[in-house]
């Protein structure tokens, strides 16, 4: 998958779980699993929202990478 993360370390860094930080962007403990295992890509309103509550940008967070064919 082309979207990269550093959701895990970010939400560490912040000392909370994935409830935890689910409930802070007001989304589910699974959607922050699947995106921190790369299986699920956010919408644009929940990755800002995820960077807001990380003190970060989504650039910080989120890289997309181009597949090479």
């Amino acid at each position: 998958m082309p979207l990269n993360n550093k959701l895990k370390e970010y939400r560490a860094k912040l000392g909370v779980n994935q409830q935890q930080m689910g409930a802070l962007v007001d989304t589910s403990r699974q959607t922050i699993s699947q995106i921190e295992r790369g299986d699920y890509s956010p919408s644009v309103t929940l990755a800002l929202k995820i960077a807001k509550v990380c003190n970060a940008s989504v650039e910080d967070i989120f890289q997309y990478e181009e597949d090479e064919k």
